[in-house]
């Protein structure tokens, strides 16, 4: 009885087997069909990007700080008392435009006694060319008179000259910084008062290798950023080069105009600088997981009919993570990007961040479950 009852247990267990593996095969081979074409379950799963050409930029990267445009610490060329202040710190000013006036009570009373001088030296010359003429008195006498008259007009632009530096005016125009005086201070010539500073543009200093000299040129392009307004960039335009070297670090000094006219950026700031050396506008890039060395050549994976297939490349200039194709693809091909470590020339492949292509079949399903029912492994 033993027997037969281990006997009849073990045909039950082989009549559940045949049927799973029955079931199983049923799901399986739709799913093989699709892998077929390329579709979902049809290769090893990868990950592929279309090529399409892209604006390439060829950069020399750089730091450097900006500066004014023009800037000027406002002194007085002479000793004095300042009477009054013109300007508000921090606001733009006009070119020629009244600062800081001194008080100027001696300045005029000096000029109003060299033009009472020289009244009466052009008097005395009228009447001595008079005299002259008339033979009464020498030519010595008549140039004395002249010369007279002539120191006097000095003394009159000497004095004028003087009263006109009482009054501190903008060399250009800027925006007047924080001034360190106060009405009724005592200056001395040459006593920083206070900054001026050009903004509308700004220049950005920069130096360069030694290497570099022969690719830079003025009118490149360039971009700046700066930490005070991340991701922003800045656009500017070389305009002159140093045309000597340091001695102590070999590199080149390079100065550019940045335009300035909303007045974000600020003398002082350090600024990043790519210096535009060329541009292509139909660069074909590839992520640089996608180049596969094999010894000293260069291939990547493209997806040709749902299969992998290799080509050999020549590659150009890096960055940001890219490499620029010069030949072996072409826009349009689909380049394996990652997963090539798992695939050979010729292995089906699956690109799972992409659409499949048009016309490739979907997943198909076991004739049980589509018509909604249920398949289960036979009871014991």
């Amino acid at each position: 009885m033993n027997k037969l009852l281990a006997i009849a247990l073990l045909a039950l267990v082989a009549g559940g087997v045949l049927a799973y593996k029955k079931f199983s095969t049923a799901g399986e081979a739709p799913a093989a069909a699709a892998g077929k074409h390329g579709g979902p379950g049809g290769g090893m799963p990868v990950e592929a990007e279309a090529i399409k050409p892209e604006r390439l930029l060829n950069e020399i990267t750089a730091v450097g700080s900006l500066r004014s445009d023009e800037s000027v610490m406002l002194s007085s060329e002479i000793a004095g008392r300042i009477a009054s202040i013109h300007f508000k710190e921090g606001q733009p000013v006009t070119t020629g435009a009244l600062l800081f006036k001194l008080d100027d009570s001696v300045y005029r009373a000096e000029l109003q006694q060299a033009q009472a001088s020289l009244t009466l030296s052009q008097r005395n010359h009228e009447r001595a060319q008079e005299l002259y003429g008339r033979k009464l008195i020498s030519a010595r006498e008549r140039d004395e008179a002249a010369a007279k008259q002539d120191v006097d007009i000095a003394t009159v632009q000497l004095a004028d000259a003087r009263l006109a530096k009482t009054r501190i005016r903008a060399p250009f125009a800027g925006v007047a910084g924080l001034r360190q005086v106060s009405p009724g201070d005592y200056i001395n010539p040459g006593q920083a008062l206070a900054p001026l500073e050009a903004l509308s543009v700004l220049k950005a200093d920069f130096r360069l290798s030694e290497s570099a000299l022969q690719r830079i040129a003025v009118g490149q392009m360039l971009n700046l950023e700066v930490d005070a307004y991340p991701g922003q960039i800045f656009p500017g335009k070389v305009y002159a080069i140093d045309p000597k070297l340091a001695e102590e670090s070999r590199s080149i000094g390079v100065r550019a105009r940045v335009p300035n006219d909303d007045r974000k950026l600020r003398p002082g700031l350090f600024a990043r600088v790519k210096l535009v050396i060329s541009e292509k506008a139909q660069a074909l890039l590839v992520p640089e997981q996608a180049i596969v060395p094999q010894g000293e050549k260069l291939f990547v994976y493209v997806i040709e009919d749902g299969k992998a297939a290799i080509r050999p490349v020549v590659t150009g200039q890096r960055g940001n993570g890219r490499v620029e194709i010069l030949s072996g693809v072409s826009p349009g091909d689909v380049v394996i990007t990652a997963g090539v470590q798992k695939i050979g020339p010729g292995a089906p492949v699956m690109a799972i961040n992409m659409a499949p292509p048009p016309g490739t079949p979907a997943p198909a399903t076991s004739s049980g479950e589509k018509r909604g029912e249920k398949l289960e492994a036979p009871k014991s």
